[in-house]
C-alpha cells in the first residue's frame, strides 16, 4: 500500500502483458519506470521500464529495498534504502543505459528525493539529515541536520518541504519543515499532526497525507493542509482506522486526491473524502502504491503488477513488474 512500506520487523526498520501502441494516448509518457522494492534483507530490488509495447527492460539486483525514483532531464535516480546508495542511469527511448553510476551514502538509510538548482536533496533516517548531492560533480557536498526521521520531500522551486515521519525512538512525529536550499537552514516548522507521509504542493498550499500507529501497530490515517506557509493556518483531519488505505496525496484533474479504499478520491475543502469521486476499486490490501499523471491513475499491487486505470475506473493496462512495486516515475523524450 505504498507509500513507503515500513518494515516494522528488524527493529522497526521501514518498513507482462503486451500492449498495442495505438492504445497509448499522445499525452502518455514515452517511458514509465517502476521501483520494485524487492524482498527486505536481499538485493532483489529492481526497476521495470515500460513503453507502449510493454515491459522492455528490467534492471535486476539493484539493491536492498528500492525505495524511490526521480527523473531529471534524461537521467533516472534510484535510491536503495537498505543498501544505502543512489544509482544514476542515462535514459534513452530504448530504456536505461548500463551500468550507470553508483553513489554510496555512508550507511545513511536514504529515503526520498527532490531536485532544485542542479542539486539533489535526499532524506536519510540513520544520519537524520537531508543530504545534498551536486549533480555536476556527483559528490555529496553538504548535510542539513534534522530532529527525527525525515521521509517525504517536495520543492516549490525556491524552497523545500520535508516531512518528519517519526521521532528518533520510532514514535510518531508531526512536523513538516520548510528548508532554504540557498542557506541550508530550516526556515519554519509546521505541526501538521502525526505521521506526515506524503507531500503535495498545490497552488500556495502544502497537502500532507498522514499515516500513524497505535501501541499495537494498527494504522490510522489523516490529511493536513498548510495554507500560504502560515504556521497558524493548518487544517488537520483524522479519518480513523482502515478507511483510507495508504498514505499518498496526488494531483488529478487539477485537484488534490487522496489514496482511498483501493484507489483515489478527491479531497473536499475541509479535507474530508468525497466518496462519490472514487476512482479505482481494487482490494485495499492489494494496493501498494498510487501515482497519477494527467488523466490516468497508476497503481502498484502487492502481487507485483502495475495497473493503469482511467477516470471511469476502467483498467486499460496491466503489466507484470516485480516484488512490491512502490515509486513510479515518467519520462518524455525531448
Amino acid at each position: 500500500m505504498k507509500t513507503n512500506f515500513f518494515y516494522l520487523l528488524a527493529f522497526l526498520f521501514i518498513f507482462s502483458c503486451t500492449t498495442d501502441e495505438d492504445d497509448f494516448l499522445s499525452s502518455d509518457p514515452d517511458l514509465i519506470f517502476v521501483a520494485n522494492e524487492g524482498k527486505f534483507g536481499t538485493t532483489t530490488g529492481s526497476v521495470s521500464v515500460i513503453n507502449s509495447r510493454g515491459v522492455i527492460q528490467t534492471i535486476s539486483g539493484i539493491g536492498d529495498v528500492v525505495q524511490s525514483l526521480k527523473v531529471f532531464q534524461n537521467k533516472l535516480f534510484v535510491i536503495s534504502n537498505n543498501s544505502h546508495k543512489i544509482n544514476i542511469y542515462e535514459i534513452t527511448e530504448d530504456g536505461l543505459l548500463l551500468p550507470g553510476i553508483e553513489i554510496e551514502t555512508n550507511n545513511s538509510s536514504p529515503r526520498e528525493m527532490a531536485i532544485i538548482n542542479n542539486k539533489l536533496y535526499f532524506t536519510n533516517w540513520n544520519s537524520q539529515d537531508i543530504k545534498v548531492l551536486n549533480l555536476s560533480t556527483y559528490s555529496i557536498e553538504n548535510s542539513i541536520p534534522v530532529d527525527g526521521l525525515p521521509e517525504s520531500i517536495v520543492s516549490d522551486g525556491q524552497n523545500l518541504y520535508v516531512g518528519i515521519i517519526m521521532n528518533k525512538d520510532y514514535s510518531d512525529a508531526s512536523n513538516v519543515l520548510k528548508v532554504s536550499p540557498s542557506s541550508n537552514q530550516i526556515l519554519e516548522i509546521f505541526d501538521v499532526g502525526k505521521g506526515p507521509t506524503s507531500l503535495l504542493k498545490y497552488n500556495d498550499d502544502i497537502y500532507v497525507a498522514r499515516t500513524f500507529y497505535d501501541s499495537s501497530w494498527n494504522a490510522y490515517y489523516g490529511t493536513s493542509k498548510i495554507t500560504n506557509d502560515l504556521i497558524d493556518d493548518i487544517t488537520k483531519i483524522d479519518y480513523g482506522n482502515g478507511i483510507v488505505c495508504g498514505g499518498s496525496v496526488n494531483m488529478f484533474h487539477d485537484r488534490p486526491y487522496r489514496s482511498h479504499d483501493g484507489g483515489i478520491a478527491k479531497l473536499n475543502t475541509d479535507l474530508s473524502i468525497d466518496f462519490e469521486s472514487q476512482i479505482g476499486n481494487y482490494a485495499p490490501s492489494n494496493v501498494y502504491s498510487v501515482k497519477t499523471l494527467r488523466d490516468k491513475v497508476y497503481i502498484g499491487t502487492t502481487d507485483g503488477f502495475l495497473k493503469i486505470i482511467d477516470s471511469n475506473s476502467n483498467e486499460i493496462k496491466s503489466f507484470s513488474v516485480g516484488d512490491f512495486p512502490g515509486d513510479i516515475e515518467f519520462w518524455y523524450k525531448n
